[in-house]
């Protein structure tokens, strides 16, 4: 059926090439960020005479008669108490992940192994009977080295982002000194540093694993990238327990410092007298960057995995040509290059000047990447992949155009820009669905939260139908394959992603070490104003990471009813029905036990605050310093013991089910665990990120409508709190860690049965 443009060689040479630029780029933005010096010294944030980027301007404290050394002094202590602290929280939760990773290592070995007996002797493909594969513990040895392989790439990407994050915190806040646009550039800069590494490392660890175990499989490519699917199954493993995990943490000391702090005690956020203020900032961390890293990461490695293995079976894999094997990869590759001139639009092609122009900018990054991207998929398509070739289709291999499948990566591309724009429509405070929310705080928090529930759950209809619309077009033109990489499309900006998505926990940051180090009320406007621009920036990535996690489960799903020989799955029949209740019902039993959790230990939260607010004399008129460590310690005790129950749930679900109950129950309740966990992920994420911007459309007081609800401290300001009170765990806890619950649940399935 032809052949690729590009030589195999090339391909060899490409791809990691296109990983260390990747890299590369990110050590450099790293460097960037690194010349703003969190030093006392005067003119150490002044490397250079160049006004370019603000360097050489005067500063605000300057200004106003603010000792400036004192100020950055107060924002190194505080710097480094948030590192510290979230670096402590990792290296605890790591120690408990990692005797699950071992545990469940060992499992799969056991379980892949005694599939048959152990045996060290070749037997018949999967897919064709006449061609001998390797045997089966060959497959429970590199299946378990990938699972490791994937895990590990997944926790140092969760480690790396939170230490480049409270690394760049500091320097935001300094860099705001300067003027917004300076602010920006760092806080951007970092969000690439994390994001950049994680696609470039993701990308070459895969690629690096796949040419060491073809060396052992040679030809049996169906043997190898099956053996290779076990990366995205410990990508997604340790994303659970980080998504969890570090939500709960965050969720804890942000709703006790909310409830005690804001609106019983009546001082602003992160008031350095709140003691849980620290506990409150290193969760932005653990969870918003190291989780959602993880998560990414995860959905990164599945939809890549996915891709190879029905590939395997395909035309490509059949007639081993590496170059359309690869193509996934190449995408990817492709996507790193693309990201990484899209990035060069928000820091160096144009530079922000004004507070209005952050949200744009942000916006017009998923603009260029989406455009550019779109192109590069084509070029891609052109030169890597055969005018037509088959792909395996339920037992049947299906004839394919090139085009077809370009078509198939780009409607999962643009899926994902609708769903960032819509996210950002129903989270932003410059558009009316967050507005009408704020309006509604008039007349307390009740109908607050009536109008937040509703907000969410309209703005579920728009990407239902994107993903809905992506589904019908990638199946229709290349079955569960043009499936798999339209998720891959839909992740496949994933550097500019994680960069936007970073920004925002980045700029929350800046802004407590404003507020705690004393620095003047103009300079935390402006980090105000990067941070509600950051909450906005949030969603849109939690809607990215649902959104192709739907793609990706429904591919990983496909595999699993071809592999159990179920051609078609009939709803009619009691055990399918079955399983599609009890599946539908999942996602609201983990919401419930995640919820219950962060509330349990924000009980705990709250209950300290107030007892140091009453007891420690001087706490309240600022004359004596609260114990953050108790705190602290309450956010991880609590974070550590409750992640284990949701993540068993996810675990030993399938494995009950297709022991006890059979094949076509299984089938349901994934399916139906599918349906409901999606809608209720974006509807809480959503929910939550509107009641935020809310909050902060009363505070900044930037229009006549926000002025007349607030100040900070009026009713409706109380009111608005509340909401987001509520809404954080929603949208920072059960909502992204939905996504990793219906993926992991069909890739486990899809991997052991």
């Amino acid at each position: 059926m032809g052949s690729a443009l590009l030589p195999d060689l090339c391909t060899e040479i490409v791809i990691p090439v296109c990983a260390v630029i990747g890299i590369v780029f990110s050590l450099f933005q790293w460097y960037l960020v690194s010349r703003v010096k969190v030093s006392s010294e005067r003119g150490a944030t002044s490397p250079s005479n160049n006004n370019k980027n603000g360097y050489g301007d005067y500063l605000i404290e300057e200004e106003e008669g603010i000792n400036d050394q004192n100020v950055v002094a107060k924002c190194a202590d505080i710097q480094n108490a948030i590192s510290e602290g979230a670096t402590s929280f990792l290296f605890t939760e790591y120690q408990y992940v990692g005797i699950f990773m071992i545990a469940f290592a060992i499992l799969i070995f056991l379980f892949l192994g005694s599939v048959e007996g152990f045996s060290t002797k070749s037997q018949p493909c999967t897919y064709n009977k006449e061609k001998m594969c390797k045997p089966a513990l060959a497959t429970a040895i590199f299946s378990t080295i990938s699972f490791l392989l994937g895990a590990v790439t997944s926790v140092i990407s969760g480690f790396l982002g939170m230490k480049i994050a409270t690394y760049a915190n500091a320097r935001t806040t300094l860099e705001a000194r300067k003027g917004v646009g300076k602010a920006f550039i760092v806080a951007f800069r970092s969000g690439a540093v994390m994001g950049f590494l994680l696609a470039a490392n993701g990308l070459l660890v895969l690629y690096i694993a796949i040419n060491l175990f073809k060396l052992y499989y040679g030809d049996d490519w169906e043997g190898l990238f099956e053996a290779i699917t076990g990366y995205g199954l410990g990508g997604s493993s340790m994303a659970l327990f980080g998504r969890v995990g570090g939500g709960i943490y965050t969720k804890a000391a942000d709703v006790g410092a909310d409830l005690v702090g804001k609106v019983e005690r009546n001082i602003p956020e992160d008031d350095p007298r709140n003691p849980a203020v620290i506990a409150d900032n290193v969760g932005d961390n653990v969870g918003d960057i190291a989780g959602m890293g993880s998560d990414l990461f995860g959905s990164y490695a599945e939809s890549s995995c996915a891709a190879l293995v029905v590939a395997s079976i395909s035309s490509f894999g059949i007639e081993h040509d590496f170059t359309s094997m690869c193509y996934p990869l190449l995408i990817s590759s492709m996507g790193i290059l693309v990201c990484l001139i899209t990035t060069l639009f928000a820091t160096d092609f144009f530079e922000i000047k004004a507070v209005k122009e952050i949200e744009p900018a942000l916006k017009n990054q998923l603009i260029i990447s989406t455009a550019l991207m779109t192109i590069g998929i084509a070029i891609v398509t052109w030169t890597c992949l055969p005018s037509s070739f088959t792909i395996f289709n339920f037992g049947t291999q299906k004839v394919v155009k090139n085009w077809e499948l370009f078509l198939c990566v780009a409607v999962g591309l643009w899926a994902g820009l609708i769903i960032g724009f819509v996210t950002e429509y129903y989270t932003s405070n410059a558009y009316s669905p967050v507005q009408d929310v704020a309006d509604s705080c008039r007349t307390g928090a009740a109908t607050n939260v009536i109008f937040g529930l509703a907000l969410g759950y309209k703005s579920v209809i728009i990407p239902i139908f994107a993903i809905a619309i992506a589904i019908f077009v990638s199946f229709s033109f290349a079955a569960m394959y043009g499936i798999a990489v339209a998720a891959l499309g839909m992740l496949s900006t994933i550097a500019t992603g994680l960069a936007i998505d970073a920004y925002g926990p980045i700029s929350d940051n800046a802004g407590g070490i404003a507020e705690m180090a004393g620095m003047s009320h103009r300079i935390r406007e402006r980090t105000d104003a990067l941070d509600a621009a950051g909450n906005t920036t949030a969603a849109i990535g939690k809607g990215f990471a649902i959104g192709s996690a739907a793609l990706v489960s429904l591919a990983l799903f496909g595999a699993f009813v071809s592999r159990a020989a179920i051609s078609t799955v009939d709803v009619l029949t009691p055990q399918v029905f079955i399983g599609l209740i009890v599946g539908a019902m999942l996602p609201y039993w983990f919401s419930a036990m995640t919820m219950k959790s962060v509330g349990s230990a924000a009980l705990k939260m709250v209950e300290e605050v107030r007892r140091q607010f009453n007891t420690i004399p001087g706490l309240m008129e600022g004359h004596a310093k609260p114990d953050y460590a108790t705190c602290v310690k309450i956010s991880t005790d609590a974070s550590i013991k409750e992640m284990i129950p949701p993540g068993a749930l996810v675990m030993l679900t399938p494995l009950i089910v297709g022991i006890f109950f059979g094949v076509e129950t299984l089938s349901g309740v994934l399916a139906g665990a599918l349906v409901s966990g999606v809608q209720i992920a974006i509807s809480a994420s959503n929910t939550g990120g509107a009641w935020d911007n809310a909050k902060k459309y009363i505070e900044a007081g930037a229009s006549e409508h926000a002025r007349t609800l607030g100040p900070k401290g009026s009713e409706p300001h109380k009111a608005a709190v509340i909401g987001d009170t509520i809404g954080d765990p929603l949208k920072d806890t059960s909502g992204p860690s939905l996504n990793i619950l219906i993926k992991l649940m069909a890739k486990k399935v899809e991997f052991c049965c």
